[in-house]
């Protein structure tokens, strides 16, 4: 019996993270209206952060986002917030602006990303390599652009 629970449950047990590839999701750049996806990333070595504004963990490490995309400016390196506050996008920019956040954000107000990215809570955090595959997870607010992050990210670009 126990086998047999364990094969028809297996697929539910594949999670999502370090080794996985990371799985499309369709939604809204908050800053334009446009749609965006995480194929339009493709090629680049992305922090993909899930975020909400109500959240004080994630207004902690945004800065350290900013910090680190400014370092790596003018690189294929990309820090993508996906925001899942249900309100309307005036709320996460007015949240940005506040912050002086300039990467770029995403919103997506059904919080279905959270179940594609099978995240647990606000702020969880996904390193992807070029070929879109999860090479670090981070549940909890993180300092990114510490050392030990920038490094990685660094090795990340350099790994053509």
């Amino acid at each position: 019996f126990g086998v047999a629970l364990a094969i028809k449950l297996r697929p539910q047990l594949d999670l999502i993270g370090p080794g996985s590839r990371t799985p499309d999701f369709r939604i809204v750049n908050a800053r334009t209206g446009q749609p965006a996806s995480l194929a339009d990333y493709r090629g680049k070595v992305v922090l993909l952060n899930i975020w909400a504004t109500w959240c004080d963990p994630c207004r902690l490490e945004m800065p350290s986002m900013e910090k680190l995309s400014e370092h790596l400016k003018g690189s294929d390196f990309r820090v993508v917030a996906v925001s899942v506050d249900r309100d309307g996008p005036d709320v996460v920019m007015k949240f940005v602006n506040d912050l002086g956040l300039h990467f770029d954000i995403l919103q997506d107000r059904s919080g279905a990303i959270r179940q594609t990215l099978q995240t647990t809570g606000v702020p969880e955090s996904f390193v992807i390599d070029r070929d879109g595959i999860i090479i670090k997870k981070v549940i909890g607010a993180e300092q990114w652009d510490a050392p030990v992050n920038e490094a990685l990210i660094r090795t990340l670009l350099d790994g053509r």
